[in-house]
């Protein structure tokens, strides 16, 4: 099997099927790229219009090289074989939506920097304790968070702990695993007097 492309092919292959350059356009959709992408590299910065870049389904192992992207809005990275979160400080200020299901991250940490994510998807990966998930509470515009079929998830739901607990330790969360959140009146008045 291959070992993958880079962004900058991928880019290329992505002009000639949309006959225009990518630099001009506000979604690149580059997911499931054959052959796969492997590595993110400097290309991407000549994406300065874009707000919806989708990575999704490729070899990517690290997130990198997102100085440039400067209206980035909505980042999918699904499906990849990402460890870690890392390189959202370049679109820190602009980023709403992140979503990274089926990867290998055991952590959320690196995330924090994202003042303005409302969306993170996280489903399938490889989070176990409260501690990994632990990172979103320094997000105060999140409001939709997916964590199904990761360790701690399937441990807790059956136990009955997953919804209340996470309620409890992430009060600016509004949808949970693609469901709105009820909270008590009790514990909305008690939040809000904090």
């Amino acid at each position: 099997m291959s070992k993958g492309i880079t962004t900058k092919d991928a880019l290329k292959v992505w002009e000639e099927k949309n006959q225009k350059p990518a630099a001009e356009a506000t979604v690149v959709k580059m997911y499931m790229q054959q052959p796969f992408i492997a590595k993110m590299d400097a290309s991407l910065s000549a994406l300065v219009k874009c707000e919806q870049l989708s990575l999704s389904s490729n070899l990517i192992d690290k997130i990198s090289n997102l100085q440039g992207l400067s209206a980035l809005r909505v980042l999918s990275l699904g499906r990849n074989s990402i460890k870690k979160i890392e390189g959202l400080e370049a679109v820190a200020d602009t980023l709403e939506e992140l979503w990274m299901s089926y990867n290998l991250l055991e952590k959320l940490n690196g995330v924090e920097c994202c003042k303005k994510l409302k969306v993170l998807y996280v489903s399938n990966n490889k989070i176990k304790e409260w501690a990994g998930i632990q990172p979103i509470s320094a997000l105060p515009a999140l409001e939709d968070f997916l964590g199904t079929g990761n360790p701690i998830e399937e441990k807790a739901t059956p136990e009955g702990t997953w919804i209340p607990e996470f309620t409890k330790r992430f009060v600016q969360v509004k949808k949970l695993d693609g469901k709105p959140l009820i909270r008590s009146d009790a514990a909305m008045e008690q939040e809000e007097s904090k």
